[in-house]
This record gives C-alpha cells, structure tokens and sequence, in this order.
C-alpha cells in the first residue's frame, strides 16, 4: 500500500502510523546509561567524529532518572495534546544491545511495561556489530510479543569515508546484522548522513543503492551535523571541509528519494542539533524550513519515492 500524497509523494512515518494504529504515535527518547564499543577501547576510542558527548542521544531522557521518571516527564506533556496517543519508547542514546543480555532483558521489560496499554513497539538504536547471536534470539522472542524496531548505524556506504569518521565497523558487518535480524522478521531502521567530510553526491547516491539491495524496512537521512566538542569540530577547524549548503542538502536528498525503493518508510529527512553546541550548518536548525524545500522541489519536479528504483 503506498502511503505517498501530493503534497508528500513518499512514505512519511506519520501515513504509516496512521495507517497502521489508526492514532496518533509519539516515540520517547530515553536514556539507559549505555555506552558503546567505539568508546570504550573494544572498537576503538573517541567514538565516531562527529558524534555528541550524549552518544546522539542529546534529547533523549536524563540517564540520572530511572527509565519510568524519564518517559513519565514527557508523556505528561504529550497527554495534555494527545490524550489517546500511543508511544513507542526509544532507547536513543549510544548502542543499546552492548550489555550482557540479562541486563538487557530487564531494560527492555521495564521500557515495554511502563504504560503496556498504549505501548505498541519499542524501538533500539545500536551499531551492526553489536548483536551477537543470543541477543539476537532474544530480540526475536521478544517481537513475537511486541513489535521490535531495531535502528541501525550505516552512516554511509563508503568504507574509506568509514575510516575517516572512525566508524569502526564495516559494511559486511552491518549485511549480516541485517539478514540475521530479518530472519526473526524484525524490522529494520537504516541511518545514513549526507555530507561526510569529502563525500560527493554520488557517493551519497551509493548509499541508497547499498540499502535498496538489502531487506530494510525503514530509513533516516539528516545533514553532517558539527558539533562542538567532537573530533568532527577539530577536523572542520583544522582542514575546512565542505559544509553542504541548503541547496545542496535538498537537491541530493530529493534525488535519494527517488532513488530509494519504494516499500520503505522514511522515518526522518533532516535532524535536529542543539543550538548551543551546533557549529554547522546553521540551516539544519530551520528543520521547517528545510523539509517544505525538499517537498517543494519534489511536487515542482514531479518527483515521487522509487521514480528512478531499480529492482
């Protein structure tokens, strides 16, 4: 069933939702205290470049509340809007599989068990080659429970632009987790960024193609974002590697779109970056302004999700 609308012509999470709990669906961030491989020497230190102290979770709850305190404080707010609104808790910040699978079990049943009646998925954001094969059997167990989603790390397709952001895990890596998770029909999240340092267009091109030849359910696209205090800050400092501009954001983005197969979810189009910590680009804070150019330059072209996918 396609989802695209004339004034969005691709699968917005929203139509999804809608679609599939007939409600509105709000995911909560939370904060469970992981950590992650690339910081803590077992991949490498530091973490990707230009990821934030907070490990991308810099609106996810405060890690000093317990995980009930944290989706409490914000489901007290999106109540007083939407009173019979459903939620998907979302463990955001670092990589929430690497723990010892006892304790993962007890966070995930606690995040899962907060509100049981309105909870229709929870959602985890982890790099590839952080399932190993029990908690995958795990996770497994768990969707036939309830919906599991799991978001994973791509970043880009690139292995040399890798490298470069200290990814520290490899595309073969990311394949597998991706067919092992399948196999236990759990759904996939895909996160790409456009304008790695030196990356061109058609590099964030072959980033689609890569995700179009695998059985991924769901994707998020955002800008480059620098960050103070990240590797990526003393790398644009020293070096002064292109920043996209506008333009070119949406120019590239619209032509992902189009080349992006045409059953999956885009579940974000650009993200957001704290105003105090954010160096570049100033754009991205205009989140608003930036998704109604991308629909604009789709409607104006005639543009439509999967017009250029080749199966």
């Amino acid at each position: 069933m396609s989802l695209m609308t004339k004034e969005k012509p691709y699968n917005t999470l929203t139509a999804y939702y809608k679609n599939k709990y007939n409600a509105k669906v709000a995911k909560i961030a939370l904060n469970a205290g992981f950590t992650c491989p690339n910081k803590d020497g077992k991949k490498g230190y530091g973490g990707c470049t230009y990821c934030s102290k907070l490990g991308s979770g810099d609106f996810a709850g405060n890690k000093e509340k317990s995980l009930k305190e944290q989706f409490n404080d914000i489901r007290a707010v999106m109540e007083k809007k939407w009173p019979n609104i459903l939620y998907i808790p979302y463990l955001q910040a670092n990589s929430n599989t690497y723990a010892p699978l006892n304790k993962l079990k007890e966070i995930y049943e606690e995040v899962i068990s907060i509100i049981p009646e309105k909870t229709v998925a929870i959602s985890i954001a982890t790099r590839p080659d952080c399932l190993e094969d029990d908690v995958v059997e795990y996770l497994g167990k768990l969707n036939n429970k309830i919906p599991v989603q799991i978001e994973l790390g791509l970043q880009t397709s690139n292995e040399k632009t890798a490298n470069k952001i200290n990814r520290c895990s490899t595309n073969e890596e990311f394949i597998s987790a991706v067919k092992r998770l399948r196999r236990h029909n759990i759904e996939i999240v895909a996160h790409i960024i456009n304008g790695l340092p030196y990356e061109t267009k058609e590099d964030m091109l072959n980033t689609i193609s890569f995700i179009n030849n695998l059985d991924i359910q769901g994707i998020k696209i955002h800008s480059l974002l620098v960050l103070k205090d990240t590797k990526l800050h003393e790398e644009y400092k020293n070096e002064g590697f292109k920043i996209l501009t506008l333009e070119e954001y949406v120019d590239i983005t619209a032509e992902q779109i189009r080349m992006l197969k045409p059953s999956i979810i885009i579940h974000r189009l650009q993200a957001d970056g704290v105003y105090n910590d954010l160096v570049e680009p100033k754009w991205s804070l205009k989140k608003l302004v930036v998704m109604n150019e991308i629909d604009k330059t789709l409607r104006k072209n005639k543009y439509f999700q999967g017009q250029k996918y080749k199966d």
